[in-house]
């Protein structure tokens, strides 16, 4: 039951991720936010971890018989690949905002409605991949806890900061919470994977 439960949650947040890279990135055809750009970076990167999770969860359960040894490597190796992409996005974020040529942001609507719709439904997986990775102790389902909640938080941060972009009339204004959004983004994503990369790692090194 628990493996039924987390291969349809994978599933389901492969099929809920997948518009996002999309509408975000018609976004960006006219509007000019680096927050905006950094997003759909993060969208596009975020979904091919899914994707990996969920190829790699289908193998390491398919009908039980999945050797105990080839298993756990195989789960070591999806929790370093997501770990590293998180770490990779955030530095390619950091990237953006610092060398983004400063231009006029455009409408930003798109990627404020995606990052809405991304705090509710990151969260309702965050809560359902910590719930079901305790009770498996599935460490694929455990990391895609970790990743949901670095989603959530990251599109907190994206809303507020799109927000100010498109009330401000300010370009001031406009300018230095873009950019504290993009910095917050990457910074909380690289944190995450460092943290759950390292990890990874001592687990790997335990069990030698």
């Amino acid at each position: 039951m628990g493996n039924k439960s987390g291969r349809n949650t994978l599933l389901w947040s492969v099929i809920m991720s997948a518009p996002g890279p999309i509408v975000v990135g018609l976004g960006l055809l006219i509007g000019k936010s680096s927050t905006q750009l950094a997003d759909f970076i993060r969208r596009s990167v975020e979904l091919l971890a899914i994707v990996l999770s969920f190829v790699v969860y289908i193998v390491t359960t398919k009908n039980g018989n999945v050797d105990s040894e080839f298993k756990s490597k195989l789960e070591k190796i999806n929790s370093m690949a997501v770990s590293a992409i998180m770490v990779v996005c955030g530095v390619m974020m950091i990237c953006i905002a610092i060398f983004l040529p400063r231009e006029e942001k455009g409408n930003v609507i798109p990627g404020l409605a995606i990052a809405l719709l991304g705090v509710v439904a990151n969260c309702i997986f965050w809560i359902r991949y910590s719930r079901i990775g305790r009770e498996t102790s599935n460490k694929i389902l455990l990391i895609q806890s970790k990743l949901y909640r670095a989603k959530t938080f990251v599109d907190c941060s994206v809303t507020v900061a799109l927000g100010v972009v498109l009330l401000s009339s300010n370009p001031k204004v406009e300018f230095y919470f873009d950019l504290v959004g993009t910095c917050i983004v990457s910074l909380y994503l690289a944190y995450t994977g460092i943290s759950s990369f390292v990890k990874a790692i001592g687990n790997n090194r335990a069990d030698k």
